[in-house]
This record gives structure tokens, sequence and C-alpha cells, in this order.
């Protein structure tokens, strides 16, 4: 592609698809990948990895179960919205088991259950780790909850924050995923994936343009590429290789929701027109 080789890139830095080579260890991404870990060594059964749309929760997912050491085996189910007998044939597909898919539900499990019991005869620990849980049916949820035990032990669940609070007991292990990326670390951010993406040369975007994406991102990763990217085809356009803050605005302008308040300066702003109007009726 003319628009990598103008930049000098092997590859898109900036896809929202997630991709574990990307990932980026600022402090609070290292921070729950590591209490994650934790976690899970710890056998806390159900972890209920929870944020927003585009805080990175299903990268943190892959990311911890490429980190995982030989002792585990482990299963990914990127899309849960299976019924019980589906999702179990999915999870034995993802543990290697071989299993006839006319089997009944019955026979089913006694060759899940035997296939996890030979894990365990070689020493191996399973986990199996769930995503976008908010669409899947309640029955599925509750066949694996069964599963858990000698066999299969944590279960990582991750989804939006009222699905999973609902679902899971209080009880279970919460992680909740924050974008909590500072404006410097937003540029260290674009810095790096640029970085693994192949560039290599003078800073791309300048000051000016990291801030404008900072502050119309609020520092969500998915937003933060978004923007970046468009900025990027904006300067693409001029010939340059030098990312501008007009760039960033420019980028922002084009994607509604970067025109979105976070919740609590919305609620912020409401609170000071409420006790604005309040104060002008008792001064008049």
């Amino acid at each position: 592609m003319i628009y990598l080789s103008h930049f000098g890139l092997r590859e898109a830095p900036f896809g929202i698809t997630p991709d574990t080579s990307f990932f980026y260890a600022c402090a609070s991404s290292q921070e729950a990948l590591n209490t994650l870990l934790v976690a899970v060594a710890n056998g806390e059964g159900f972890i209920k990895v929870t944020g927003e749309v585009g805080t990175g929760k299903t990268l943190l997912c892959r990311k911890f179960l490429a980190t995982l050491e030989d002792n585990w085996a482990s299963a990914y189910i990127p899309n849960p919205n299976l019924e019980p007998r589906t999702l179990l044939l999915a999870l034995a597909e993802e543990l290697g088991a071989k299993l006839d898919s006319g089997l009944d539900q019955h026979h089913l499990l006694k060759g899940l259950n035997l296939a996890l019991l030979n894990f365990a005869r070689e020493k191996k620990r399973v986990v199996v780790c769930l995503d976008e849980t908010q669409a899947m049916p309640l029955e599925s949820l509750e066949t694996l909850r069964l599963q858990r035990g000698a066999s299969v032990e944590p279960i990582v669940v991750e989804g939006s924050p009222a699905f999973v609070d609902e679902v899971i007991d209080m009880e279970d292990a919460t992680l909740g995923i924050r974008p909590a990326r500072t404006r410097e670390e937003t540029e260290h951010y674009l810095a790096h994936r640029l970085a693994i993406a192949g560039y290599s040369g003078d800073r791309v975007f300048t000051s000016a343009a990291a801030a404008r994406i900072y502050r119309a991102s609020r520092g969500v990763p998915r937003l933060v590429n978004i923007l970046a990217s468009k900025a990027m085809m904006l300067a693409y356009g001029e010939g340059t290789r030098k990312v501008a803050a007009r760039h960033a605005r420019a980028a922002s302008a084009d994607t509604p929701a970067s025109f979105a308040l976070p919740r609590a300066w919305l609620w912020l702003a409401l609170a000071c027109i409420a006790f604005s109007s309040i104060g002008w009726m008792i001064l008049r």
C-alpha cells in the first residue's frame, strides 16, 4: 500500500482488531495483566474482566493467554453466543479434544471430562477465556459454571460491566479495565505502535497532535487508534510524514464518538447549570 510506504511501515499501526504484538504495557495495562495472572494462579474461579467498549479487554485477555506458561492449557471462545451443547463442542475443539459432533450432551460431557482429566494427569491446569459474554445465553454460562472444579479451574469472563455484574456471583474476583492513559502515555502509545509496525525515524505525531488525540479520545485505546489512523491519512493526503494538531482536529471532527463528554464531566456540567439557575432565581 502506498500509504504504508509513505510512512515507511510494514503494516497498519492503528488497526482496531486486537493484536498482542501491539500490546502497550502502560502502568494501568501492566497492572491489569499482573492482577489477572495472579488471580488465575490462585484459582479464583470466575474472574470478571469488565470495562466499557474499546478499553482493551479483548487485547488484555489475549495477551494474558499468550503469557501463560507451559503448565497451562487454555481455551479462548471469542463469540460465546452459543447454546450449551455447541459451546461445549467449541470448548472441546479449543482444548484439542476430538469429539463427534453427533454425541448427545451426556456423552459430550463425558468425553470433555476425560480430555480434562488427561490434562490433570499431565500436571496441566486449564483456563477458559470467554469474550463478549453479554451475547451469551445464561444457560450456557451455567453449563460452564458446572464444569468448574478439579479439571477446569479459572474461567475468565470478559464483557460489559452491567451484564457481568448481573450474572456472576459477587464473591467472584473482578478486574475492571479503565482507559487510564495520561497524555504522556498516549504519546508513548502512538510511538510504540508505529515502532512495532516498522517505523523508524523522527516522531510522526507532534506533541500538539498527540494532546489533541488524547483529549478527543479520553485515553480509550480503540478511539485513539481510530483518530490516529484518520490523522495519518490526512497527513498522507498532504504529502507530509508529520501529523500536526490540525490533522488530529480534523480527525476528531470526523469521529462522532470523540464528541461525547465523559459521564462524570457531563454530570458536573449539569450540576453547574442547575446551581447557576438556582442562584439566579435566589438573586431575583
